[in-house]
């Protein structure tokens, strides 16, 4: 009779019915223990209120989170279907560390072969980032920023010691700025990418059972 753990579940947080939909499509066969998408809904008081409920739930107690959508860019230079992996978020509550980005760097890499994975401090923000507030935010050390990321991140570690990533797929950026998701070329290739990236979530919480030596 086995005597081996079950392993731990990995909780993935959006908060877009739209990142639910590419999430949800996307190739899920390579998941090691459950698997739950979570959409939060817009905003940091609902991202950070939708995980904490969550999260109580003595099944995901221990769940790994990974918060993850889509995000504005930055720095010049990036493009609509770059990748961001956060290695914190940065809110004015403070940072909150990630856990494993080399792990998902490679993984993405492989995951969604062409994109250019950016990695640095995410910033949340209360509202959607337009204009000179880009450079604003850049020069606080941030590469990109989002609504929901660091209120997810900093509620699921609140509610236990777990480990937590954020990734996320720059939509718009400097010189691409988006009006409408999904309208322009912009949006539907954060949508494809995005759909992509869920074996690269696998592989990093797989990375995070195997045992320490």
């Amino acid at each position: 009779m086995s005597t081996k753990p079950d392993p731990a579940p990995l909780l993935i947080a959006c908060a877009l019915g739209i990142e639910r939909l590419a999430l949800r499509s996307g190739d899920r066969g390579g998941a090691d223990g459950p698997v739950t998408v979570l959409r939060t809904g817009m905003g940091p008081k609902a991202a950070e209120r939708a995980v904490t409920r969550v999260l109580a739930d003595p099944a995901l107690r221990e769940a790994a989170v990974v918060a993850t959508g889509f995000c504005a860019g930055l720095a010049p230079g990036m493009h609509p279907g770059d990748l961001v992996v956060a290695e914190e978020t940065r809110d004015p509550r403070g940072v909150t560390p990630c856990v494993g980005t080399e792990v998902l760097v490679k993984e993405l890499v492989r995951a969604v072969p062409g994109r250019t994975v950016h990695t640095g401090p995410l910033i949340g923000s209360d509202h959607v980032v337009r204009g000179h507030e880009r450079s604003d935010l850049l020069l606080t050390g941030a590469i990109a920023a989002d609504m929901e990321s660091a209120s997810t991140l900093h509620g699921a570690v609140c509610t236990g010691t777990r480990p937590v990533a954020a990734v996320r797929v720059v939509v718009d950026a400097p010189e691409h700025e988006l009006v409408r998701i999904g309208t322009v070329r912009g949006g539907i290739s954060a949508f494809r990418v995005l759909r992509a990236v869920l074996p690269a979530f696998f592989e990093w919480h797989r990375s995070l059972l195997l045992p320490r030596r």
